[in-house]
């Protein structure tokens, strides 16, 4: 068993933070030091299950496990980081970020997994929520987010309506169905489950304007208000990491023995603009993953952010950051659709995109893995190429619409506001310099790429500021300042690609295939 120290009667001489990440393909967990920089890091997959109807799932088990496995193996480095100097390094707290709208159903004493962890991705119930369309506008207005089956309630009413488990648990009065942050939280800690603003906002239940599980939307959508943890603030008391990360041992009650203070829950895309510093509003920040998602700090709630979304980052007891966002669901996914499709593997694919010169006449790609999120909101699009190419030709075009749709979420951010100064780039995808050169020239904006663990870092700088003796429950100095923990070595080593960095005529190709790609997707084929 790995034992580390966490000091709670004062602060260390080098405060540590674990910052735990459960991604769509892998659990995380990364020591991250208070000038920002990764001191160590573990990654550990996690297995997805893929069903006929848009089932996309986890085993919740296998999550807990691999977030105990990945915590385990990075807090055992401690000693090698230390340099033997026993008294050099602490583990101060810890933070999670989880992929927002994964839902899970378990039991309230226990945290026993009743159901699947249904991903975001997951689409099984779109037709029962088409049948809340008449109130999209109403459901809209208060949580700022469409009718879309990706969204949390849909699988809330699947589970109810077919799992003989979480029937059987709900007439026991001991159902809980949450976010996956509230499961793992439970599970990690012992407490009972908390869910934070960022996971809440994803499930169309969380009124955005009172900060809280709206009564309206549980009656709208026959959800018990008792099967739903409590709202807590972003960064708060959440209770210790207990010594085995989760496991359901009656032997070992939580927060027995050496404990890391869990001090901020929030989704893996709401963490990332905390990751520089303070959110900047004239800054959107692109995080491209599984999805890819755009993000333009606001310090105010908008009141209409259609096409677009309206979300929230973080709150404190007395303030809150927003966002508009948008969303393209076939990012990562997509590239990784393409190459299984044709069994050739994702680093060879990219390493020929680089290799691509001049201005090959490219087809084109409708890219509706996942379905269309903003501005389209088509939660059934079929995918298909438009022209020939070879292998790497129509990768090339793959990776071009997801160009394209960040390009169409960011003209409506534009439409919504002033045109932001810049772009922050982070996420696996960013490492290619192809997709950045193409995407500054499509932004017609500077796109500057940083690191790629903007998560990570952004979870780990609102835990760290969740430690502070002057705001330990409060995200408005997180949000407002600059970050102890975060900044420095996330924006140390920016590189940045400007609009005319491609050569005339890739650009004017480039513009055109655009053109194009908006007039296909505008037709709805």
């Amino acid at each position: 068993m790995v034992e580390w120290r966490a000091r709670h009667d004062a602060a260390p001489s080098r405060p540590l933070v674990l910052a735990l990440d459960q991604g769509g393909h892998a659990s995380r967990a990364c020591l991250v030091d208070d000038d920002g920089a990764i001191r160590a890091q573990a990654t550990v997959p996690i297995r997805t299950r893929h069903g006929p109807h848009g089932e996309v799932e986890h085993d919740p088990e296998e999550l807990v496990e691999s977030l105990r496995s990945a915590a385990g193996q990075v807090l055992a480095q401690l000693p090698a980081l230390s340099g033997g100097a026993a008294a050099s390094l602490d583990v101060a707290a810890a933070g999670l970020a989880t992929q927002r709208s994964t839902l899970v159903c378990f039991e309230r004493g226990s945290g026993a997994a009743l159901s699947a962890a249904i991903s975001w991705q997951d689409r099984r119930n779109a037709d029962w929520l088409a049948g809340f369309a008449p109130h999209a506008a109403r459901v809209q207005s208060l949580t700022g987010l469409p009718l879309s089956p990706h969204y949390g309630v849909g699988k809330m009413r699947w589970c109810l309506d077919h799992l003989a488990a979480v029937r059987a648990a709900r007439l026991r009065g001991q159902l809980q169905i949450a976010p996956l942050a509230a499961f793992l939280m439970q599970r990690l800690t012992g407490r009972e489950a908390l869910v934070d603003p960022a996971n809440a906002s994803r499930t169309l239940l969380w009124d955005s304007a009172r900060r809280d599980w709206s009564p309206e939307l549980l009656e709208l959508f026959g959800i018990e208000p008792a099967l739903l943890p409590a709202c807590a603030h972003t960064c708060a008391d959440f209770g210790l990491l207990r010594r085995d990360f989760g496991s359901l041992r009656a032997d070992d009650a939580a927060g027995i023995g050496p404990g890391i203070p869990l001090r901020a829950i929030t989704g893996d895309q709401s963490a990332v603009p905390f990751g520089f510093g303070a959110p900047d509003e004239q800054t959107v920040y692109a995080n491209l993953g599984t999805g890819a998602f755009l993000q333009r700090p606001l310090r105010s709630r908008p009141v209409d952010a259609r096409p677009l979304l309206s979300s929230v980052l973080a709150v404190g007891p007395q303030a809150a950051w927003y966002c508009l966002e948008g969303t393209v669901n076939g990012a990562g996914s997509a590239v990784q659709a393409f190459a299984s499709r044709c069994a050739i593997p994702e680093a060879l694919l990219w390493g020929q995109l680089e290799q691509l010169r001049g201005s090959p006449a490219l087809p084109l790609y409708v890219n509706g893995i996942g379905g269309l999120g903003s501005p389209y909101w088509r939660p059934q699009q079929p995918s298909y190429f438009i022209g020939a190419g070879s292998v790497v030709e129509r990768f090339a075009a793959v990776v071009e619409s997801i160009v394209f749709l960040l390009a169409a979420n960011l003209d409506c951010m534009c439409r919504l506001g002033a045109g932001p100064h810049r772009v922050l780039l982070s996420g696996g995808l960013s490492g290619s310099d192809w997709l950045c050169r193409r995407l500054a020239s499509t932004l017609d904006v500077p796109v500057l790429r940083t690191t790629q663990e903007a998560t990570v870092l952004g979870v780990a700088a609102l835990a760290a500021r969740g430690t502070s003796g002057t705001s330990s429950t409060s995200t408005t100095g997180a949000a407002g300042e600059q970050v102890a923990g975060s900044a420095p070595a996330a924006t140390r080593a920016l590189r940045r690609f400007e609009p005319s960095e491609l050569p005339a005529a890739e650009r004017a190709a480039l513009a055109d295939r655009r053109t194009r790609f908006d007039a296909q997707l505008a037709r709805g084929d």
